[in-house]
């Protein structure tokens, strides 16, 4: 372990208007009376101070719905039941581990967070919000977070449940995502913050966004915060939180091949920056008219083997966070194939280990689908 650690420094906020004032220690005993009735106590990662296991959670949990969730987190434990494990991993397990649970920047901040803890902290997570928010993938809510649950640290979260409920609750205007009214959420985060059971109240507030306060349909009827809910007396819930200002999504279009040898496709592995990063997938050509289309394909396959066919598979859209992404796939099936091996970023890939491959979930849907209806699982 090396030696002391330079705190990073956290930008302050801007101070409160005049008359504005935040503290109301009336709210924070309602949410954590609430919680301790009402709240949810059985989640797989709850009932420890594991630091470890907490942190694997909330990483996961970052937009992500708590039930996609549970099966990964159980692999993960499964594969690598600690930091250790996890720091000491290959990253393609790692991506395999997380293969079709999205954002895949998680999965390689996952990793290169459990090394930093292992080379920098010997292994234990560090108890302050500070040091944890500067490991990769941690930012300040998932900081804190993680230090309420594993070492009962008071610090204040702010994510995305949170802030629909506070938007409702104190009526505020603007989209929570706009730094203005940001920063004036995370003022009212910090003074909100109980002075004991930091824990309850942590937890509390997620419970309440994931359950009552949800965006569709809140069950303000049962909430414990309805009497004071200024969205709920101004008729107002259907409209806060303020939705992000729409842009045009733009769109890309792809072609994307599935070549076959045998009971083997050709995969290709995609560089650590950019769209599923780090993942497995299928090789891609940018084409125009049907010549530049065969002259790809001949020029993509020649140095792996010998043309034997070629079929337009089914079309399909995939969304991103900022983008939305046309493919259109095509089956190439190889005669024989060459004397020379996939090199590279290229690699021949049994078709009976696809199920556990790192592939995008897109991507594993369309080969299992073509696959499975060949004969080439016969072939296995």
């Amino acid at each position: 372990m090396k030696g002391l650690v330079d705190k990073p420094r956290r930008k302050a906020l801007p101070a409160p208007h005049a008359g504005e004032r935040y503290e109301d220690p009336s709210f924070s005993a309602a949410v954590i009376a609430w919680q301790k009735r009402h709240g949810r106590h059985k989640l797989p990662w709850q009932n420890t101070r594991d630091a470890y296991r907490v942190w694997l959670s909330e990483i996961m949990l970052q937009q992500t719905q708590v039930a996609a969730v549970i099966p990964y987190y159980q692999r993960f434990l499964e594969r690598c039941p600690d930091v250790f494990s996890l720091a000491a991993a290959p990253s393609e397990d790692v991506m395999a581990l997380w293969s079709g649970l999205g954002y895949y920047t998680r999965a390689r901040n996952l990793h290169k967070c459990a090394q930093r803890v292992v080379e920098q902290y010997g292994g234990r997570f560090p108890d302050d919000p500070d040091l944890l928010a500067d490991l990769p993938g941690i930012g300040r809510s998932t900081a804190a977070a993680i230090a309420a649950f594993s070492y009962g640290r008071r610090a204040a979260i702010l994510d995305g449940n949170v802030k629909r409920v506070f938007a409702r609750v104190f009526g505020i205007d603007g989209y929570p995502g706009a730094k203005p009214i940001e920063d004036k959420l995370w003022l009212r985060a910090v003074a909100l913050l109980p002075d004991e059971g930091i824990e309850s109240y942590t937890q509390g507030l997620m419970d309440l966004g994931a359950t009552l306060c949800v965006r569709g349909k809140p069950s303000c009827a049962t909430c414990p915060l309805a009497g004071r809910c200024v969205a709920l007396a101004q008729d107002r819930v259907g409209e806060l939180p303020v939705s992000k200002p729409k842009k045009a999504v733009p769109e890309r279009e792809t072609v994307m091949l599935v070549v076959t040898h045998g009971a083997d496709v050709l995969l290709e592995q995609r560089p650590d920056s950019g769209i599923w990063g780090g993942l497995l997938s299928l090789p891609e050509i940018a084409v125009g008219d049907a010549a530049q289309f065969d002259g790809a394909v001949r020029t993509l396959v020649q140095p792996y083997g010998e043309l034997e066919g070629c079929r337009k598979l089914q079309p399909f859209s995939h969304v991103f966070t900022h983008f939305k992404l046309h493919v259109a796939p095509f089956q190439v099936a190889l005669k024989s194939r060459g004397q020379r091996i996939a090199q590279g970023a290229m690699v021949w890939y049994p078709v009976h280990r696809l199920a556990d491959a790192p592939l995008p979930a897109p991507v594993k849907k369309l080969l299992l689908g073509v696959l499975r209806s060949d004969d080439l699982l016969a072939a296995v």
